[in-house]
C-alpha cells in the first residue's frame, strides 16, 4: 500500500538531497529514509499551470491509481511526484508507463 507524505519536513529533505529523474511530463523526486520500513510514501505537485482545479484534480487522481498499481514493486522511502501539462494529454496506460519509468529510474540504485 502506498501512504502519504504528511510533514513538511520529509518535503524539505526531498528538495535537498532528493534524486530526481524525468520522463516526459512526469518528474520523480525520490529519497530513501532511514527506518523507514512503512512503504513508500508519496505528494504530488501539479501546479496551476496544468489546468483548472477539476483538470489538476483529474490529473491527480489518475496519476494516485497509476502508483498504486505498481507501488508494491517500490521500495520504501518517500517520492515526489510532479506532473507537467502534457500529463493531461496522455492515455491512463501511458501515464501509467511513464510513471512506471520514471519511478525505477529515480530509486536506481537507491534502495534502504
Amino acid at each position: 500500500m502506498v501512504g502519504r507524505i504528511r510533514d513538511r519536513a520529509t518535503l524539505v529533505a526531498l528538495r535537498r538531497c532528493g534524486r530526481r529523474a524525468r520522463r516526459g511530463p512526469l518528474t520523480v523526486t525520490f529519497l530513501a529514509l532511514p527506518g523507514d520500513a512503512g512503504g513508500p510514501r508519496v505528494a504530488y505537485a501539479v501546479g496551476k499551470r496544468v489546468g483548472g482545479a477539476v483538470v489538476r484534480n483529474r490529473l491527480r487522481r489518475r496519476l494516485r491509481a497509476a502508483i498504486s498499481d505498481v507501488g508494491h514493486s517500490l521500495p520504501p522511502g518517500a517520492y515526489l511526484v510532479a506532473a507537467a501539462n502534457d500529463a493531461t494529454e496522455l492515455s491512463f496506460e501511458e501515464l501509467k508507463e511513464h510513471v512506471t519509468a520514471v519511478m525505477t529510474s529515480a530509486t536506481r540504485g537507491r534502495t534502504p
